[in-house]
């Protein structure tokens, strides 16, 4: 399609702010049970992450990188295309990367592997 003015008036056709209405109208309960279940497990995360900072003796002024490990892993974690040796790999990357950034990997690995369940990966 070469003609922008043509190009111009299609989309006005196609996206009006009536049926854009229309749309989150009709999916707006799964949005927002979908956001409550993601915020409630980001919560959770994040509380489970603080406890093995505890118990490691991390200093809080750390807290705010660790944790910011943890919601990268919770990222990762909720992909549905990322698993098995893959995922461990994706998830060393991160333990490796907030390493280098001068946090301790014996507690990155703890996160790891308390909190998310994810082994080292395999050699």
């Amino acid at each position: 399609m070469n003609d922008p003015t043509r190009r111009i008036a299609r989309w006005r056709a196609k996206f009006t702010p009536e049926k854009q209405m229309a749309t989150v109208a009709e999916i707006y309960d799964d949005m927002v049970r979908r956001y409550e279940e993601a915020a409630v497990a980001l919560c959770t995360m994040e509380s489970r992450v603080k406890q093995v900072l505890d118990i490691a003796g991390v200093h809080t002024s750390l807290y705010v990188a660790y944790l910011d490990y943890g919601r990268q892993l919770f990222r990762l974690s909720r992909k549905l295309d990322v698993s098995g040796n893959s995922f461990a790999l994706a998830a060393q990357v991160l333990l490796e990367k907030w390493a280098n950034r001068g946090l301790d990997p014996a507690v990155l690995a703890q996160i790891r592997s308390g909190v998310f369940s994810i082994s080292p990966p395999a050699p």
